[in-house]
């Protein structure tokens, strides 16, 4: 694919959909001795999340696994689609389009493992972060020159921006 439709599919996009381990997060889980599991969130990339509202991007997170840490961030960012607990992600991805009424080409995902791969074939746009698994990165559209968790998502969304003409002045 050329960068010129490249471009022209990333200016279509209305909705980004994260998955969380690995992308928003560099895929560590700290355990402490109550219990209790901790992720660590890049604050560029939610910035970044905050610069897409500006030109009208929406969001979603849709995530393998269940954990706290990521609805008190989603509600930080005002993510209000929040799938956790997906081990089989297509049919969360399907409730995203049916709540945000887009078709899947107005849709850009952001993954880093096999179980990505459905979503990513259906969308406008498929990202892999840089350690994605080989399999995702082969099939992506964009592989961020960052990591998952290392401003990876910010990466996608100044792309996105950029096609789309850049934030307006004040």
């Amino acid at each position: 694919m050329n960068d010129r439709d490249l471009d022209t599919r990333l200016a279509r996009i209305e909705l980004v959909i994260f998955d969380v381990d690995g992308v928003l997060t560099d895929g560590s889980v700290l355990v402490g001795p109550d219990g209790r599991e901790s992720v660590r969130f890049n604050i560029q990339d939610g910035y970044g999340v905050f610069r897409g509202y500006r030109v009208g991007l929406r969001y979603a997170i849709i995530s393998g696994r269940q954990c706290e840490a990521v609805e008190h961030r989603a509600r930080a960012l005002r993510i209000t689609q929040v799938h956790q607990n997906q081990s089989f992600k297509q049919e969360a991805f399907e409730a995203v389009l049916t709540e945000s009424g887009l078709e899947a080409s107005r849709v850009a995902y952001i993954g880093d493992d096999l179980n990505d791969l459905s979503i990513m074939g259906q969308v406008g746009v498929s990202c892999a972060v840089a350690n994605a698994h080989q399999e995702v990165k082969e099939i992506a559209d964009i592989v961020t020159e960052a990591r998952g968790g290392e401003g990876a998502v910010r990466e996608l969304l100044e792309q996105i921006i950029e096609a789309k003409g850049g934030i307006p002045s004040p």
